[in-house]
């Protein structure tokens, strides 16, 4: 049985949010639902009128969406404050879960740069996602709940294809600075297509390689938390799976990935017979939604590939790499004791 309470998703006008919304807001009735995207307006943005759409066909939902941008650290801090203020009001009932679904990546240009002076892809994947957490962990219900990050086949070097640079995490503060501020790939300009894919998709294997490592730090300072109800918040990062149908391979990517994604849906069996892990967004989309009201693999934490329990990269297991990316990002998002001591007021 699935309780009353609140569940946040960012980048809720995705390919594979939209169904989770629809699963969710079907099943799950007596959850409300706090749907973030990067545009509110259905007139300017044709996705947010899907959303809105999907919305629509459960009378009496839960539902609501709010503009973040997650390429704004302001932004995300004065969201963050605002439901933890609606929630100690008891406007919205706490929080069960965090589905930190948005994502950005750059395949066919030089690396852009946030108004708080980080790489894109890096702060809308992680930093963003990461402080957006850590700023509502006082919000959780008191039974606990499950953070739900965003990792990808593509974190473990040597697993996709057209990797061209592997991701990886420096070993020295001075380097992991260098990473999100003057991130490789930015040194030379007129950079071929190919340039453009290997340096654009290596900074987004980066970012998912950071959110794995930075999920495994997490979880252990949840579990030593003196706050009862902080210390039973569990923390997964979950890759989805090869989607098919994803607008992923139309958006910031060269022309021919836009033309392979619409050729090779299609032929879903057959791709399953190489990766079994293709599947459409609509199924991945259930299996998000299940993993954060911990209906799979109830009470466990670490990394899922789709919905069963997995092992992830050796660098995202290693114990430095786990140390160094929390305690930079700490430092890159702005936050200093971000559990107990902070909770509740956690610089919102």
């Amino acid at each position: 049985m699935t309780m009353a309470g609140s569940i946040i998703i960012t980048g809720a006008n995705g390919s594979l949010a939209i169904p989770a919304v629809d699963h969710l807001l079907s099943k799950y009735p007596d959850i409300t639902a706090i749907l973030t995207v990067r545009s509110t307006s259905s007139s300017q943005d044709a996705n947010t009128k899907r959303l809105e759409e999907t919305i629509s066909r459960h009378p009496g939902a839960k539902a609501s969406i709010h503009a973040l941008d997650l390429a704004s650290l302001q932004s995300v801090t004065d969201f963050a404050k605002t439901i933890s203020t609606s929630i100690k009001s008891g406007q919205l009932p706490p929080l069960v879960s965090i589905i930190c679904n948005a994502y950005h990546w750059n395949l066919v240009s030089n690396p852009e740069v946030t108004s708080d002076g980080y790489e894109k892809t890096f702060q809308v994947n992680h930093l963003s996602h990461t402080s957006l957490v850590l700023r509502l962990l006082g919000s959780f219900s008191p039974d606990g709940g499950r953070v739900v990050l965003f990792s990808s086949e593509a974190h473990w070097p040597g697993k996709i294809l057209f990797e061209r640079y592997p991701p990886m995490l420096p070993s020295t503060d001075e380097e992991m600075d260098q990473l999100v501020k003057n991130p490789l790939g930015s040194l030379q300009d007129n950079k071929t297509e190919a340039d453009h894919l290997g340096w654009g998709f290596q900074r987004y294997a980066t970012s998912k390689l950071a959110i794995t490592a930075w999920m495994y730090a997490l979880n252990s300072h949840l579990e030593k938390d003196r706050s009862p109800s902080i210390s039973k918040i569990t923390a997964i990062a979950i890759n989805p799976g090869a989607l098919v149908d994803s607008r992923a391979t139309r958006t910031n990517t060269p022309a021919t990935m836009a033309v392979m994604g619409r050729i090779l849906a299609p032929f879903l069996p057959l791709l399953k017979l190489k990766d079994k892990t293709a599947r459409k967004s609509g199924a991945a989309g259930v299996d998000v939604i299940e993993l954060a009201l911990d209906h799979i693999e109830p009470g466990e934490r670490g990394y899922f590939t789709m919905a069963k329990k997995d092992v992830s990269s050796p660098d995202s297991l290693d114990g430095g790499n786990q140390d160094r990316i929390w305690k930079k990002t700490l430092g890159w998002v702005g936050l200093t004791h971000p559990l107990s001591e902070d909770v509740g007021g956690l610089s919102v």
